[in-house]
């Protein structure tokens, strides 16, 4: 399992009973995690004097008590000079997956030791812009698609705090299918893809999303868009009923089979503190022209 060890202000102190303790910043939420099915002693004091808990409902979805007002106005934390603005969202989220910091990591290792000094990039279901961030910081230029406008200007804050205001980003709020079809009549390339895909979602217009039914014909049209001599593409998941190894199945069959390269796929996780475990958070399958595991 890979997971960063970099973080400073962000933690995962403990995990029991189906919840995180977490910090962000100098605030403490507790937050549910399916996957968390152990019942451990919960010792540290703070399970009992969190800013925020969220609660899950028994009729779907669910809601924050909060218990410190500060925790509902937005403040902010760093990972390796990107800065990212936090909130309490609905359906537990705060705008920032602290797991995928160790793809942020591969991304500028693979950007700013290529030959490529003029990378395009391409991040697909790209949230506030993690990954966006992180290439952009380390050389690339990038076009970052949402459906949600709400994201992409929350993306757009995020770059700003970053100090990445001015970097070569286009900002797209589109249907991330569309505008790839698009793209293919327009001949745009990409010498890297990242796509973060969600198990179902909705476009702006009302377009239906299942991942399920729409994940391999994506890949394959996002192949299309890949450059004659690409760097890498990104598949993150948080699907439950896809494992590691079927997504890696599927960029072999696509991606590795034209371009040749490497492909690898692993869990991806948090360490816990508390513990000195690593909570599985998610997976990412990994085509690259050179071989970095």
């Amino acid at each position: 399992m890979r997971y960063t060890k970099n973080w400073k202000e962000y933690e995962l102190i403990d995990a029991t009973n189906g919840n995180r303790l977490e910090r962000w910043g100098d605030k403490i939420l507790i937050r549910p995690d399916p996957q968390i099915i152990w019942n451990t002693e919960a010792k540290d004091i703070r399970w009992k004097n969190a800013d925020g808990i969220y609660h899950r409902s028994n009729s779907g979805g669910g809601s924050w008590e909060v218990k410190n007002k500060d925790i509902q106005t937005s403040w902010s934390i760093s990972y390796k000079g990107l800065k990212f603005g936090i909130k309490i969202m609905n359906f537990k989220h705060t705008g920032v997956f602290p797991e995928q910091a160790t793809n942020w990591d591969l991304l500028d290792k693979i950007i700013s030791s290529s030959e490529n000094k003029k990378m395009n990039v391409l991040n697909l279901f790209a949230y506030t812009g993690g990954a966006t961030l992180a290439s952009a910081k380390a050389g690339a230029k990038v076009c970052h698609v949402d459906a949600s406008k709400g994201m992409v200007s929350w993306a757009r804050e995020n770059a700003k705090m970053s100090n990445l205001e001015n970097s070569p980003i286009r900002w797209i709020v589109d249907d991330c299918e569309k505008f790839v079809l698009r793209e293919i009549r327009r001949n745009n390339k990409y010498d890297g893809i990242i796509m973060d895909p969600p198990s179902y979602g909705r476009g702006p217009n009302g377009e239906i999303w299942k991942i399920e039914d729409n994940l391999f014909e994506f890949v394959n049209e996002c192949e299309k868009l890949l450059s004659d001599d690409p760097e890498f593409f990104i598949i993150n998941s948080y699907s439950t009923g896809f494992s590691a190894s079927t997504i890696e199945y599927l960029v072999s069959e696509i991606v590795k089979k034209k371009h040749g390269g490497f492909v690898f796929s692993s869990e991806i996780g948090i360490k816990v503190t508390s513990s000195g475990l690593v909570l599985p958070s998610g997976s990412t399958v990994i085509w690259s022209k050179r071989k970095w595991f």
